[in-house]
């Protein structure tokens, strides 16, 4: 076996993705090339056909994309992908979704490849998709790269051999969830440690390595290099969440808090979670004046290309883990909104409380912690600097 091979669903897991190869190459002592890019990958076009930039080397590193189905996603990937190909990365775009027979399509395009992967990185290990690629073929080293909170969850349900369920769904199973029970149990297995496989987890969150396996830290140190440092303006940007989208937050309550924190903070804008509703984007802009925008490229990028606001206010998501990191040095600073109680919806799940609050109180200690009452507050809360 030979090769690494990285499979990717959405915006900023490509982003880690590229940021992983960058710590790799510093971490055995690579240099960029003289254009600052690093190391090319052996992939495919983005129509499928295969070519190759850098030849077959034993460490290539394979890079494909699981294309989802909405339009946002799509178009970040895309952009993602370019930049990829900027830093001398080739990328192999697999339509994996929204057609009959794209399931068995892709497992035949794919097979060659797994079959001969040393390495499996991947993103999102709650994926169905991942999950059954995974069943069907082990890897001897499997990394995972964060894709949002959802690292800090596979962690700790790996550390507790619990079956790998998404926070924010309830304990009760579907038929779905019955039919793929087989597989969820499979994955598990796969995706954690043994004597003849390792697990790495990259990631900037706060993560307990489970018993067996290594955890590196993910510094941004890609993006830094990458992009920046952003022209800073005077007012405060809010970042948007998709917690109303996955039924864990109630709308009417959103709103309303939304629309305080851009009074509390004086914000402009609003930085719109690629999952959210037209909608409801249609409404807070009603309701608050802020200009909406729809990130091109994951907040990290967009945040260190700037402008940014000199004040960032988010709820509970990963940016208040990966913002200090990707803005260090520039004197930007982030505010952590916690989620109150009250704000949840009735059928949210029991744990969503807990993980969210999780999520903010891990937070660095550089960002700011605004309670419910904080939040509503008519005095704007005193905010740290980055050092």
């Amino acid at each position: 076996m030979t090769g690494q091979l990285a499979f990717v669903e959405s915006p900023v897991q490509l982003l880690n993705v590229l940021e992983w190869a960058h710590a790799q190459s510093h971490a055995v002592g690579g240099t960029p090339a003289p254009d600052g890019r690093g190391a090319a990958i052996h992939a495919a076009s983005e129509d499928g056909q295969g070519s190759s930039t850098a030849g077959h080397d034993h460490g290539a590193l394979t890079l494909v994309v699981l294309s989802p189905t909405d339009p946002m996603s799509r178009g970040q990937l895309r952009r993602m992908a370019q930049l990829a190909r900027d830093d001398g990365f080739t990328v192999h775009w697999q339509e994996a979704r929204g057609s009959r027979g794209s399931l068995g399509r892709t497992l035949r395009e794919l097979a060659p490849l797994l079959r001969s992967a040393e390495r499996v990185i991947v993103g999102d290990p709650f994926s169905r998709y991942v999950q059954l690629l995974l069943t069907l073929f082990a890897p001897r080293r499997l990394t995972v790269v964060d894709d949002g909170t959802a690292t800090m969850e596979y962690a700790a349900q790996l550390a507790r051999g619990e079956r790998l369920v998404r926070w924010h769904r309830r304990g009760s199973r579907g038929p779905r969830e019955l039919v793929l029970a087989p597989v969820t149990a499979a994955a598990r297995r796969k995706l954690a440690p043994t004597r003849s496989r390792t697990v790495e987890i990259f990631t900037s969150l706060p993560v307990e390595p489970p018993p067996g396996t290594t955890v590196t830290q993910n510094t941004f140190a890609w993006t830094r290099s990458r992009f920046g440092p952003p022209r800073i303006t005077k007012g405060a940007d809010l970042v948007g969440t998709s917690l109303v989208e996955t039924g864990v937050v109630d709308p009417d309550q959103y709103a309303a808090v939304v629309a305080e924190l851009a009074r509390v903070h004086g914000a402009t804008r609003y930085f719109a979670h690629r999952r959210e509703a037209t909608e409801k984007l249609h409404r807070i802009a009603v309701e608050t004046g802020l200009e909406i925008v729809r990130p091109d490229l994951p907040l990290e990028l967009i945040a260190r290309r700037g402008p940014i606001g000199r004040t960032v206010v988010s709820f509970p998501s990963t940016v208040v883990h990966t913002l200090p990191l990707a803005l260090a040095g520039t004197g930007v600073k982030v505010a952590v909104c916690e989620i109150a109680p009250e704000w949840l919806k009735e059928t949210a799940s029991p744990r969503a409380q807990g993980f969210l609050a999780g999520v903010a109180g891990t937070a660095a200690h550089e960002v700011d912690r605004l309670t419910a009452q904080a939040a509503q507050a008519t005095q704007t809360p005193q905010r740290l600097e980055f050092g």
